[in-house]
């Protein structure tokens, strides 16, 4: 990897071309470096996850919308469209990434990686497939674009903080969906160099999606990204151009919405002919909640096996969790939003909100992507009492390891004490979600695949289950035109088309 220094520029400095950020990006998505066996493996399994995740769903009011928004806008003349999950009908790429695109956000069950700034990487496929299928390109072609949108999303999660200046982290991926649409289409530098400005511009926006009462647009924003970052594609295919330097200008985003006109990062990004290798960094869920909160869900559990006085708040005097300072500030106590121990509040704001989730994994000694959300679990008297009894704090050192570059000890987890009315004091700590490559039980190929199963019973045919399972594993070996093998039909009767809210288009 080569280590990149950036910094704001004035504009008598002149910074050439070649030395900003968006053009050392599309010097990435243009090099035409083999993807390796590991990498490809490790595609496939998103592929799957992003899929179990999006039919699971299916009949959840935000997808409704989008999907009978994409439906409002048949394929258009460039290509022959896209697929939309659950349904056989094509669309027009960017709004099917647009529905996909929230389908797989929606339960907040796909991939992460977390470092300077929070990450969905996963959220790169809606995008990059939309396009793959409407141009007809190949597994192969498809691999390579979302080796590069993994990679870039990554990188720059590493290198640079959004948060913290309450810009929302689909800032990163724009860009890194941008990217990987120009590895896909075999596109030049110059071009991908303009949709990368572009898609960076275009999705800036803060972070109160996230915060406070979390509203549906939580799962739109990544899908408003990927469908931005395949206009801007669009646009730079035909000529049209970017605002520049787009990071780095004085009147840029680093200056205005970043750490302004003294800030230096170090972006590193793989040197002409290395590998991509950036998803082998990333991690997925075996529950339906914020990343930061699955190790707190294995914790729970175990507590519940092993302590099970501790699930009843009458006899519990107070739960403290110590944890890294983002776990503490977005979605523990730190974050200061009563919404977050309020039993009305939304599931968007529930699964961010680490007391609630640690007292119902704590109490059911199970996590369920549907039940555990439900208004009747969160209403319940004796959940509402041990929940009040629930606070974070920061801890320095879980603070250190959350942003250690070390993979080996990197750790989104930390320790609890819970003190009962009797003066008993109960410990106990984690560092990684059982599912963590480091966990108790690593996801591997089996597991994507159950994942896949569990999520989908019910709503599509076991038929259809096994040929969407047999050709993702078969990703490598698609040709091209056979991409739409990668959509998923939802059983019969699962999906009414009539009864989705009526809009604009």
């Amino acid at each position: 990897m080569i280590n990149h220094p950036v910094r704001v520029y004035r504009s008598e400095e002149n910074l050439p071309r070649e030395d900003q950020l968006a053009h050392k990006i599309a010097a990435v998505a243009a090099d035409p470096v083999e993807v390796s066996a590991e990498v490809t493996e490790m595609i496939i399994n998103r592929v799957i996850d992003n899929a179990s995740v999006a039919i699971a769903s299916l009949n959840r009011g935000p997808i409704i919308a989008a999907r009978a928004q994409a439906l409002s806008h048949a394929p258009s003349t460039g290509g022959e469209g896209a697929s939309v999950f659950g349904i056989s009908e094509k669309v027009s790429p960017e709004w099917a990434a647009w529905a996909n695109g929230v389908a797989v956000r929606e339960l907040d069950y796909h991939d992460t990686f977390l470092a300077a700034e929070y990450s969905h990487p996963g959220d790169n496929i809606p995008p990059i497939l939309a396009v793959a299928q409407h141009t007809g390109a190949s597994g192969k072609d498809l691999i390579r674009g979302i080796a590069t949108g993994y990679e870039i999303q990554v990188d720059l999660v590493k290198a640079i903080c959004l948060h913290k200046h309450k810009i929302d982290h689909v800032a990163h991926l724009g860009p890194s969906a941008a990217a990987g649409i120009g590895t896909l289409l075999g596109l030049d530098v110059e071009t991908i160099f303009q949709s990368v400005g572009q898609g960076l511009h275009t999705t800036t926006a803060t972070r109160q999606s996230r915060k406070g009462e979390i509203s549906t647009w939580k799962a739109h924003a990544p899908a408003f990204a990927g469908k931005m970052a395949v206009e801007a594609a669009d646009r730079a295919m035909r000529g049209q151009t970017s605002p520049v330097p787009i990071y780095e200008g004085e009147d840029g985003v680093i200056a205005w919405m970043l750490d302004g006109a003294d800030a230096a990062y170090t972006v590193p990004l793989p040197g002409a002919g290395e590998a991509k290798r950036a998803i082998l960094d990333t991690y997925t869920k075996e529950h339906s909640a914020e990343y930061q909160a699955q190790a707190w869900i294995d914790l729970a559990r175990k507590l519940n096996r092993e302590h099970p006085e501790a699930a009843d708040a009458n006899n519990v005097a107070s739960v403290l969790i110590k944890t890294s300072h983002h776990t503490h500030y977005v979605i523990g106590s730190g974050a200061n939003d009563p919404q977050k121990y309020d039993p009305t509040a939304s599931r968007e704001t529930l699964d961010h909100s680490i007391p609630y989730i640690f007292t119902v994994a704590l109490q059911d000694g199970a996590w369920h992507h549907v039940d555990s959300y439900s208004p009747e679990r969160a209403g319940r008297a004796e959940t509402i009492a041990l929940w009040n009894k629930v606070t974070t704090e920061e801890d320095p050192e879980w603070t250190r390891r959350y942003h250690s570059l070390d993979i080996n000890e990197k750790a989104f987890g930390g320790s609890v004490v819970i003190t009962l009315m009797d003066g008993t004091v109960i410990t106990d700590e984690i560092a990684v979600a059982d599912a963590h490559p480091l966990g108790a039980r690593p996801f591997a190929r089996e597991q994507y695949i159950n994942k896949f199963r569990t999520l989908a019973t019910g709503l599509v045919a076991e038929e259809e289950i096994d040929r969407f399972i047999a050709a993702a594993e078969n990703l490598e070996k698609l040709g091209a035109g056979e991409l739409n093998q990668l959509n998923i039909v939802a059983a019969p009767g699962v999906i009414d088309l009539a009864a989705a809210p009526k809009g604009l288009f």
